[in-house]
């Protein structure tokens, strides 16, 4: 088999991607311009059995140096040993040029949620337009049952079952999972998906759908949950993970049982899941300090 150039390497990992990993568009496009940007350090022709570790760890810091945060300076590492582990099961390399290096560590933010308050704050719509109706049940639903964004939006009526008060989503990986919605949530659903019928194009299939009838995007999600957080007074900008993140912490919280959260959420590694501990102790780290007497500042 003839030597692989860098960019024949990507073509064929990208199929890959799409066809056998069967990896979701958002997760296949990031992959590959992670790819595009060792490419950038190179000339347009160089063989993959060419690059070596020395320009790894040269690229990663010429990316750094242009402000890559180390989060993404992870996710880049991670795309571009993927992509020659690849290489290597296809018998174009007989090592990993990746092997042993380490991006720079940076610090672990802490997923931003809304409290309980802020949320009943966020939910009390009670306008009767279209979009409040249809942004109403969105919100309702990300936060009932923790749903990322793709998932709403690839969201089918046939998953809905109201006599059972489940949903079946279909998350990272293309696995399924079957949730439930609290009956909050699901009042707003049925009032939603009414509002819907006279909106909907024929054998449009999706639960959410713009005034044109056809299902909505990621993008004017993210954007009117945004506004939707600016028209009900909250004090941060919203975005549909924040959702995600408040499920979360607020089940975790109150239940106290990781595991079944890790389920929920459609986490496939545990550790995962863990970051929402950090959440709760800092929460009650807040609360003890707040009302223990010895913990208390002297005023």
């Amino acid at each position: 088999m003839k030597t692989q150039t860098l960019e024949e390497a990507k073509q064929r990992y990208s199929l890959y991607l799409r066809t056998e990993r069967q990896a979701s568009p958002q997760t296949h496009d990031n992959y590959c311009r992670d790819i595009v940007k060792l490419q950038k350090y190179f000339n347009e022709n160089v063989t993959i059995a060419a690059v070596n570790s020395v320009d790894v760890r040269q690229c990663m810091a010429l990316l750094h140096q242009q402000s890559l945060s180390p989060r993404s300076l992870q996710r880049w590492l991670s795309a571009i040993r993927s992509l020659f582990d690849f290489c290597l099961r296809q018998g174009w390399l007989r090592s990993n040029p990746c092997e042993g290096i380490r991006p720079p560590k940076g610090k672990k933010a802490l997923p931003k949620t809304l409290d309980v308050d802020e949320v009943f704050q966020l939910l009390n719509n009670k306008k009767e337009s279209f979009l409040s109706v249809r942004d109403q049940a969105i919100a309702e639903l990300l936060y009932s049952s923790g749903l990322r964004l793709s998932e709403l939006v690839n969201l089918d009526c046939s998953h809905v079952g109201f006599s059972d008060g489940m949903i079946t989503v279909i998350g990272k990986g293309n696995k399924m999972r079957i949730l439930p919605v609290g009956r909050v949530a699901i009042i707003a659903l049925e009032k939603w998906l009414e509002l819907r019928k006279q909106f909907v194009k024929p054998e449009e299939e999706a639960v959410f759908i713009s005034k044109q009838g056809r299902r909505l995007g990621q993008r004017s999600v993210q954007q009117r949950l945004k506004q939707l957080g600016v028209s009900q007074h909250l004090d941060q900008p919203l975005y549909p993970h924040m959702l995600r993140h408040s499920f979360a912490s607020h089940m975790l919280e109150a239940s106290g049982d990781l595991r079944a959260v890790q389920e929920l959420l459609g986490h496939a590694n545990i550790t995962t899941t863990q970051i929402y501990t950090h959440l709760d102790f800092q929460h009650l780290a807040k609360v003890y300090d707040q009302a223990h007497p010895r913990a208390q500042k002297k005023k």
